[in-house]
């Protein structure tokens, strides 16, 4: 994905006050440099500033081909909370996903630890009952043709590619997955995986912060034919679309 203006990156605001933002994420664009550099959303933090002396920071990770919701903090102090808050499991996370297969059940988890494929090649992952503890929530949104279903996918863990590698040993692999499914390294659609909502507990004395990141235009069409009716779909838990709200504080 190309760089973006500054205009852009306030654009895709979804939440922000003193302490936290939460912006959308595009699809296709790694969020912090790796080995192979190139250009990064972290290169465009300066323009979530608003007035403070740093840029925010990261406060978790989301993969290069997943969109949605991504906290930062806006200064030290509150990345150190919101870390916290990340590692104990206290910020719930939904994610929406288009796989391939039919669940027989209607909703259930998923609990199988995951480690390291192999050292040499990066950060790609498999179920190994030795590794790590990792479980998935998930829930049939809606079943469309040719095999598809839409699910909503709660980590309990934060494992890396955990939904991915679940789905695909589960037998129904994220659509778009070239990882761990079956779509080719090259040609194929996008991942069908996007970080719809997220509920963070930052504020002893408040109610918890909710933010939800708008379908984007790769996933639409799958998801129409899975049952979606756009904006205003209910999410899990009956919580409805409330970035619009969100973004207004």
């Amino acid at each position: 994905m190309d760089a973006m203006t500054p205009e852009q990156m306030v654009s895709r605001l979804l939440y922000r006050d003193g302490l936290m933002l939460v912006i959308d994420k595009p699809a296709g664009m790694a969020v912090h440099n790796g080995p192979k550099g190139g250009v990064c959303l972290q290169d465009h933090f300066d323009a979530l500033r608003f007035g403070l002396p740093r840029s925010p920071g990261l406060a978790h990770r989301l993969d290069r081909d997943t969109s949605g919701c991504l906290v930062l903090g806006r200064h030290r102090k509150a990345l150190a909370q919101l870390g916290k808050l990340f590692r104990t499991g206290a910020i719930d996370k939904t994610y929406w996903a288009v796989v391939e297969g039919a669940p027989s059940a209607d909703e259930g988890e998923i609990d199988m630890p995951l480690g390291r494929l192999d050292a040499t090649i990066g950060w790609w992952m498999k179920h190994d009952p030795a590794g790590q503890p990792a479980v998935t929530r998930w829930q049939v949104m809606g079943r469309g043709p040719e095999g598809l279903t839409w699910l909503a996918l709660e980590p309990l863990t934060g494992r890396t590619h955990q939904l991915r590698v679940h789905c695909a040993e589960m037998g129904w692999p994220i659509v778009g997955d070239a990882i761990y499914g079956t779509a080719p390294r090259t040609g194929g659609p996008a991942l069908q995986l996007h970080a719809r909502d997220i509920v963070v507990p930052l504020y002893k004395s408040r109610a918890p912060i909710r933010a939800s990141a708008p379908v984007p235009p790769h996933m639409r069409e799958r998801l129409t034919a899975c049952g979606w009716q756009g904006e205003e779909s209910v999410l899990p838990g009956g919580r409805v679309n409330e970035a619009a709200a969100d973004a207004a504080q």
